[in-house]
């Protein structure tokens, strides 16, 4: 585990947790920690906007959405960690990366990008 007890967590980018997408070798991403720690199995893609996520899959796998299997939309946080959307509000608002929560999307699904940047 990476969390610090002095390293405050945020939010650092979307990401996109694709649960049932394989992997031809999962040791190059898992054995060497570049894949978030909480992460079991399948792949999580990160980008900008969720988009990016789903269309880097789509890009590299062929398939469409739908076709991918259960997946997660939630973000990538500093801590090398996938939370999923209602978390992240959770992380963004206490880290003070949220500046007005009137203008959040959706609160009751969670943390969008657009409510970052």
């Amino acid at each position: 585990m990476y969390q610090k007890e002095n390293k405050p967590e945020y939010i650092l980018c979307s990401a996109v947790w694709y649960k049932e997408l394989p992997l031809k070798k999962p040791e190059v991403l898992r054995l060497r920690g570049y894949s978030p720690y909480n992460t079991d199995k399948g792949i999580v893609l990160c980008g900008w906007r969720h988009a990016n996520c789903l269309y880097q899959m789509v890009a590299i796998y062929g398939i469409s959405n739908n076709e991918a299997g259960e997946s997660i939309q939630g973000f990538l946080t500093n801590l090398n960690r996938f939370v999923d959307r209602k978390e992240a509000m959770e992380i963004a608002l206490k880290s003070g990366q949220i500046k007005d929560k009137n203008k959040l999307i959706n609160p009751r699904i969670g943390l969008f990008s657009e409510d970052l940047y």
